[in-house]
């Protein structure tokens, strides 16, 4: 598992847990309003890697004060170790929430079946026929779908999320994300954070969409 980064403490990443937010190194989209560049490179130096042995000790050096383990990115369903990783971490007793892009629908499947998470957030960037505009590199969104249809229907707690990008997304465009959002799901708002958008054009944007009624 390549890990870029490591929040020890949050009291708000996994509702209802205190946990540790682990981040995977490399992700398969290049989103312009994306704030975490450094973890978008998938080949990158081992000395600014997190080894697994140290993110482990540092669980077992918790394991009091943690009640589970956030799995970030990056997107970590292109992490071909995900699975034994996702495994190591639930033999120790913790809750896992992952974090994903939905991008990888074969993945998600495995990790649903086999029950290895107990929550998943899943971004979705926009309305399907705008989707490479806001993801970046994708050439496709086909596999966006299929990951919303079987995260609503896991029986596996779930929210559906979007970053609301005014200079990207218009209150029709969030209309129509709403529709992709399956009735009985939880669906969130995340506020654009423009300072570190990788895109330098969007670091001056604000937020005047967030609040509109018609969302």
């Amino acid at each position: 598992m390549k890990i870029g980064g490591l929040n020890k403490f949050s009291l708000s990443d996994f509702p209802g847990k205190v946990a540790a937010v682990v981040f995977t190194q490399g992700c398969n989209f290049r989103c312009p309003f994306c704030h975490n560049k450094s973890l978008l490179p998938l080949d990158v130096e081992d000395d600014l890697l997190i080894t697994e042995d140290e993110f482990f000790a540092f669980l077992d050096s918790r394991s009091d004060l943690l009640d589970a383990v956030v799995i970030s990115g990056g997107e970590p369903t292109i992490q071909p170790d995900l699975f034994a990783f996702l495994h190591r971490i639930r033999a120790m007793g913790f809750a896992v929430k992952l974090d994903t892009n939905g991008s990888k629908p074969e993945v998600l499947k495995e990790i649903i079946e086999n029950r290895l998470v107990d929550h998943i957030a899943m971004d979705i960037k926009a309305p399907l026929h705008i989707y490479k505009r806001l993801a970046g590199k994708v050439s496709s969104c086909e596999g966006v779908p299929e990951s919303i249809a079987l995260i609503s229907k896991s029986g596996i707690d779930h929210e559906f999320r979007t970053t609301v990008v005014e200079a990207l997304l218009t209150p029709v465009d969030m209309r129509e994300i709403r529709k992709l959002i399956p009735i009985r799901s939880t669906y969130r708002l995340q506020k654009f954070c423009p300072e570190h958008a990788l895109d330098p054009a969007l670091r001056k944007t604000t937020n005047m969409y967030l609040g509109d009624p018609l969302l």
